[in-house]
């Protein structure tokens, strides 16, 4: 990549590489960028893969509690998000979009009674 050039993390704010990504489209949740954490893992690009990461560096002497903590998840772009729970947060945040059936100059309901 070359500097200056931001990649797109989205398509209209689904992650597309993810199967059951939910969209946060008209959540009012803004995708975050990818970041390096502590460790100098790139967190959130979607490879799950790095060089430094404890995970392909692993021995006896590794304590698996170094992969825990806010510095290993990413705010938008975790699998943790495709679970239904985490699911019904995103969609609490979308505005209705309206009441079904009806139009904004006929009125369907008029004579019907």
């Amino acid at each position: 990549m070359s500097k200056g050039k931001k990649t797109k993390i989205s398509i209209e704010d689904t992650l597309p590489h993810q199967i059951n990504s939910p969209s946060w489209k008209e959540t009012g949740i803004e995708m975050k960028e990818p970041f390096v954490n502590e460790y100098g893992v790139m967190i959130g690009d979607s490879f799950y893969d790095s060089e430094v990461s404890p995970l392909n560096q692993w021995s006896d002497e590794i304590d698996p509690a170094i992969m825990s903590g806010e510095q290993w998840i990413h705010p938008t772009n975790d699998i943790g998000w495709n679970t239904p729970e985490n699911r019904e947060l995103i969609e609490s945040k979308r505005k209705p979009l309206g009441v079904p059936f009806t139009h904004p100059d006929k009125d369907v309901s008029y004579n019907s009674d």
